[in-house]
C-alpha cells in the first residue's frame, strides 16, 4: 500500500510578535522625533559651542527629557531585537538570531553614545567647548553604530525576501535601507565626516516594514482553497 505525501504548509509568523515589533518601532520613530530632532537638532548649532550652551541652558528641560527619549528608544531596540526574532525564526532561526544580535549591539552602542549627551547637559553650564565636545561624542558614536543597524536591517531584509508571508519589495527595501546606513556609516569614518549621506533617501523600507507589521503580520492567514489531499490506495 502507498500514500501520496501531504503537502507541507510554509511556517506561520508569529503574528503577536509582529504586532508587538510593529508597534514598537512606531513608538520609537516618535521618541527619536523629541529625542534627537527636537531636543539635539533643534538645540545644537555645530561649530558654535556658545549658542548650543545658550539654547542648550535656555530649554535644559527639553533637552534633558530628549535624553530620556533616546533611551527609550534603546529599550525598545530590545523589544523589537527580540519580536522579529520570534517573527523570522520559522524563515531561518540561525539567521533571525544573528540579525537579531546585531540589533542588540548596535542598541548598547547607541546607550554609551546617549551617555555623552548627558554629560553634555552637566558640562554646558560650566565649560561649553567641552559641553559641546561631548555632544560630537555622541554624533561620532551613533554614526558608527549604525553601521551595525544597517548589517540589522539587511539581514531582516533578506529574511522578508525569503519569507513566504512577506513581500519581497518589503524585503527588497530593508536591504536598500541597511545599505544606505552601512554606506553613511562607514563613510563618516572613512571621510573624517565629509561624506554625502543617502540614508535619508533609503529609508523607506523601515517605514513600511513597521505598517506592514500592523496592518498585515497581525492577520491570520485565509485557509487554502481546494479540496483536502486524500490517501490514494492501489
Amino acid at each position: 500500500m502507498t500514500t501520496t505525501e501531504l503537502p507541507v504548509a510554509p511556517p506561520e509568523p508569529d503574528r503577536r510578535a509582529g504586532l508587538v515589533a510593529g508597534a514598537s518601532l512606531l513608538l520609537m520613530a516618535a521618541l527619536a522625533g523629541v529625542g534627537y530632532g527636537a531636543a539635539v537638532g533643534g538645540l545644537v548649532t555645530p561649530g558654535d559651542p556658545a549658542r548650543t550652551a545658550a539654547d542648550v541652558l535656555a530649554a535644559e528641560g527639553l533637552f534633558r527629557a530628549g535624553i530620556v527619549c533616546l533611551a527609550g528608544v534603546v529599550a525598545l531596540d530590545v523589544v523589537v531585537a527580540w519580536a522579529l526574532h520570534r517573527l523570522f525564526a520559522p524563515v531561518d532561526a540561525g539567521l533571525s538570531l544573528l540579525a537579531a544580535t546585531f540589533r542588540l549591539v548596535y542598541a548598547a552602542v547607541f546607550l554609551v553614545a546617549i551617555g555623552h549627551l548627558a554629560a553634555a547637559a552637566d558640562l554646558l553650564a560650566t565649560d561649553p567647548v567641552l559641553g559641546a565636545a561631548q555632544i560630537d561624542r555622541f554624533e561620532a558614536v551613533w554614526s558608527t553604530g549604525l553601521l551595525l543597524f544597517g548589517v540589522h536591517l539587511v539581514l531582516v531584509g533578506v529574511l522578508a525576501a525569503r519569507s513566504a508571508w512577506s513581500p519581497r519589495l518589503l524585503g527588497t527595501l530593508l536591504v536598500v535601507a541597511g545599505l544606505g546606513y552601512a554606506f553613511d556609516s562607514a563613510g563618516a569614518v572613512l571621510s573624517g565626516g565629509s561624506w554625502p549621506t543617502v540614508a535619508q533617501f533609503t529609508f523607506v523600507g523601515e517605514v513600511l516594514l513597521a505598517l506592514w507589521l500592523l496592518l498585515r503580520a497581525g492577520r491570520p492567514a485565509r485557509a487554502a482553497a481546494g479540496p483536502d489531499p486524500a490517501r490514494s490506495l492501489p
